[in-house]
Formats: structure tokens, sequence, C-alpha cells
């Protein structure tokens, strides 16, 4: 299983930005899918993007398409999320996902072995 820890998350305007961090503690980082996916109070969490192993392919929810951009550094073993025309909606805590076996659309639905904490993402209007 892999230890995740995410950073970045704060409050911002309307309109902001935010880069949210993942920094993955595993010796292999190379080949593990990262996904993010966020929770809002009283919702179910929901997808958010995804990346491939070799980082050749990103996947992204329609609601964020086009503000948001998922990469990774695979020297840095981290995963970023740039979070750009930031909305109230987005508001959220903000959850890092990884898995070394699964295809990405499996961890795209969620099926995930190591999750991280959280990192709270607040959009004032």
């Amino acid at each position: 299983q892999v230890q995740l820890v995410e950073s970045g998350g704060g409050l911002v305007q309307a309109g902001g930005s935010l880069r949210l961090s993942c920094a993955a503690s595993t010796r292999t980082f190379r080949n593990v899918a990262m996904a993010w996916f966020r929770q809002a109070p009283g919702k179910e969490r929901e997808f958010v993007a995804a990346i491939t192993r070799s980082a050749w392919s990103t996947f992204y929810a329609d609601s964020v398409k086009g503000r948001f951009t998922i990469s990774r550094d695979n020297a840095k073993n981290t995963v970023y999320l740039q979070m750009n025309s930031l909305k109230p909606e987005d508001s959220a805590v903000y959850l890092c996902a990884a898995d070394a076996d699964r295809d990405i659309a499996a961890i795209m639905r969620g099926m995930c072995t190591s999750w991280g904490q959280g990192t709270q993402v607040t959009v004032s209007s």
C-alpha cells in the first residue's frame, strides 16, 4: 500500500486558482496510477481527475474539464492538480488516490487501494 499525503488546499475567491500536491511514499511510483476525488458535506465522493502510470493519458470529470489539470512528476513521487477558474461548487475535501494494479477505468470508479487523508478547498463567492 502506498502512503499518500495531500497539501495545497485553502480558501480562495471564485475565479482564483490553487495547486494541490500529493506526495507518495513508494519506490515504484512510476507503476502507480493516480487520481483525485472530492467530497463535499452531505454529498457522495466524486471522481475529479486521473492520470495513467505513464502519464500519457489523463481523464477528467465533465464538471472540471478545461479548468483543472492533473500531472505527475515521477522523479518527485508527486501528483498535482492545478485548479483554475474555481467556483463555489468546487468546495470540498480533495482526496488523492492510487492503485498499482487496477486499470484506469476501475480507478476512476474509486476502486483504489490507497487513499490520502484529504485537503480542504473552500471557494468563496
